[in-house]
């Protein structure tokens, strides 16, 4: 019988709080930093580098994507900040899918925990469905999915009023300042309600449960662990030793890898956030990249390795 305990408590209220207050810094911190970009890059630059000619716009996505270290949250400020600079759609949704799973942090743990054969396997995948997915999109005329508000640059409110009714000049700091800041509350109900699911499912599902339905005699071993790994979210950080540990209680090497492809790829806190941007066609869609991604990824592992 499943019994609730004071440390399953705890360790949801500590992880709401460590999550609250990383995840609103991490949010504010990049929307400033892609303010301050935007202020710098013309629009007309940053589209003409994520468009480029023959599928190489869509490789520089996904580049782009392995060379900032965002988790799965901290990508939509600066997707925001390329919906707004008229970037390729195709090339965006390569970097919404890349941007977590290829992240310096995760690569170098890979490395260090499963070995260079399996990370060069790991990296292969996600940058080559991430590509697929994208380009994929694009053609079957997914942009339609976004809301039409994504697109717009919120209006900064509050600025200094000289007297007769004139704007005093404001400082682009501030102003960039005053942007974050807008579009921060329009998804605080969206990233405080993600944050308490994944709190509730981190708290109370124990690793043990994790191990014992996606263990290697389990033939549907895969899919369920790249299930779990989505409402699991599970740091990079902390994603990559927990699968090691898991691996160790008897999980299968195939469901490991579903488990850190669903885990770091998506989060019911992105998938909440994703709302305020794409219609719910376009967050079906990307569930099912990811999903499907961590599933062949699984499979695919357990048949070569």
């Amino acid at each position: 019988m499943f019994e609730i305990t004071q440390d399953m408590v705890m360790d949801t209220l500590g992880m709401f709080a460590f999550l609250a207050v990383e995840l609103t810094i991490l949010f504010l911190l990049i929307s400033y930093i892609v303010g301050v970009l935007q202020e710098y890059i013309p629009p007309a630059k940053i589209q003409s580098i994520l468009s480029g000619k023959n599928g190489k716009g869509y490789f520089v996505a996904g580049l782009l994507g392995a060379i900032t270290p965002f988790c799965s949250c901290s990508t939509i400020p600066f997707l925001k900040g390329l919906l707004r600079a008229k970037a390729g759609f195709g090339t965006m949704m390569v970097f919404l899918f890349a941007s977590p799973l290829l992240n310096p942090i995760i690569i170098g743990l890979f490395a260090v925990t499963f070995g260079l054969e399996v990370t060069v396997f790991y990296f292969a995948i996600a940058m080559g469905v991430s590509v697929i997915a994208g380009y994929t999109l694009e053609k079957l005329g997914f942009e339609k999915y976004v809301k039409a508000e994504a697109y717009i640059t919120p209006e900064a409110k509050g600025c200094a009023t000289a007297c007769g009714g004139k704007k005093a000049p404001v400082n682009k700091w501030r102003r960039i300042w005053n942007t974050t800041w807008v579009d921060f509350k329009k998804v605080v109900p969206y990233l405080i309600g993600g944050i308490a699911l994944g709190s509730m499912i981190y708290g109370f599902m124990p690793t043990e449960f994790v191990a014992s339905v996606a263990s290697a005699d389990n033939p549907l071993a895969i899919p369920v662990a790249a299930i779990i790994g989505i409402p699991l979210y599970i740091r990079a950080e902390a994603v990559i030793p927990l699968s090691a540990a898991l691996a160790a209680k008897g999980m299968g090497l195939g469901a490991v890898m579903a488990l850190i492809i669903g885990s770091a790829g998506a989060s019911l806190t992105e998938v909440v956030l994703l709302k305020s941007i794409f219609k719910n066609q376009m967050i079906a869609a990307f569930l099912f990249v990811i999903i499907g991604m961590a599933i062949s990824a699984g499979f695919l592992y357990e048949f070569i390795f």
